[in-house]
């Protein structure tokens, strides 16, 4: 996905069942007080979520955000920040991913669940 590129985002590992990436701090992507930008966060948990929702696709098929909701628990101020995305339901028609992002000390700073609509091949 190129946008990963751009949010510079480093995929660890992907399967149908868990993908995890991870992001370095950078200051262009902080807020006024230094921790990651909610925008940016969201950023990251929308592609990771999509990249988990992709595994779990047939050949040919495709996938967009219809939904999103993150609750942002702590900020994010130093160090590298962990994505683990996973799906909570693989359906016909949408699929449901919860993501979340944790930082260096190992607590939760955001928690991302999205929906997923599922496009057949041919579509």
């Amino acid at each position: 996905m190129p946008f990963c590129d751009v949010l510079g985002l480093t995929v660890v590992s992907a399967s149908p069942e868990r993908v995890e990436a991870s992001v370095e701090w950078a200051e262009e992507r902080t807020t006024v007080f230094g921790g990651l930008h909610g925008g940016y966060v969201m950023a990251v948990a929308d592609s990771v979520g999509a990249l988990c929702a992709a595994q779990n696709l047939a050949d040919g098929a495709g996938t967009s955000t219809i939904e999103s909701k993150t609750n942002f628990l702590r900020p994010v101020m130093a160090g590298t920040a962990t994505i683990v995305a996973i799906p909570v339901h693989v359906g016909r028609t949408t699929i449901v991913v919860q993501t979340e992002i944790l930082r260096d000390d190992g607590k939760r700073a955001a928690l991302t669940t999205q929906t997923q609509a599922v496009h057949p091949a041919g579509s």
